[in-house]
């Protein structure tokens, strides 16, 4: 009995937890509001929220059957054996006066219709597949999309910034003066990030499929680099601040 819940607690460390995704999301919108009551990106951290409840319950349906499918693919091949079923027995019959030539070209006509008819079951069962891969598709679009609006948060959140020769123009963005709140806005950016990925990575769980697996991976690496590129604004922030005092905690 201890074995078996000990197995069971085991499994929440094997497999991603939608509802763990949901409420680090929630976590990460609370701690952006408030310190940054007023920025548009409480307002991203809070569809990031909402996004990753719809995303979880998506990739959550995905792991379910699509039973019409499978009911229409049963129907399909029933029908297909019982055509054969009556050519084969019934009307072979009606012609039992028949050449070795005839008899050969029936033949290979047979076997070329068994294969064509093999190739036709194959796609229609793959068909459940290939409506959950555009299914997936589509989430993974949305998903690219909320990547995007994070880095155009951060894109002008600039070191430079920091540096007491900066003199903005009258058409330059608002920036942020104070080196910690520049590197929290920052490592926010990157933690939602990092959440688009877990939040693709429940696709790659649900489905599991080559073409699924790859455009996760896609999603994946275009959050890295942004992430990666948000990490070196903030190397720069803790360089700046090194050389004017203490370092910048970013916990």
């Amino acid at each position: 009995m201890i074995g078996a819940e000990a197995g069971r607690a085991g499994m929440r460390y094997r497999r991603l937890d939608p509802e763990q995704i949901i409420g680090t999301a929630a976590k990460l919108e609370q701690r952006v509001g408030e310190r940054f009551p007023e920025a548009g990106l409480r307002n991203v951290a809070s569809e990031l929220v909402l996004l990753s409840s719809d995303l979880a319950r998506s990739a959550e349906a995905l792991q379910a059957p699509i039973w019409w499918v499978r009911i229409l693919i049963g129907v399909a091949v029933a029908v297909g054996a019982a055509v054969f079923l009556f050519v084969g027995t019934i009307l072979s019959f009606d012609r039992i006066e028949t050449g070795a030539f005839d008899f050969v070209q029936g033949i290979e006509a047979s076997l070329n219709t068994l294969l064509l008819a093999a190739l036709g079951f194959l796609a229609l069962a793959r068909s459940e597949e290939r409506i959950k891969r555009k299914r997936v598709f589509v989430q993974l679009h949305t998903l690219r999309s909320m990547i995007h609006v994070v880095d155009m948060h951060q894109m002008t959140k600039d070191p430079a910034a920091l540096s007491d020769s900066f003199k903005p123009m009258p058409n330059s963005p608002v920036r942020i003066t104070n080196s910690q709140d520049l590197a929290r806005y920052l490592d926010y950016c990157s933690e939602m990030l990092s959440l688009t990925g877990k939040l693709a990575a429940l696709f790659a769980q649900s489905v599991n499929d080559e073409v699924v697996i790859e455009a996760v991976n896609d999603i994946e690496d275009l959050g890295s680099n942004l992430s990666r590129k948000i990490w070196q604004k903030i190397t720069m922030i803790e360089d700046i601040a090194a050389r004017a005092g203490p370092p910048v905690p970013l916990g």
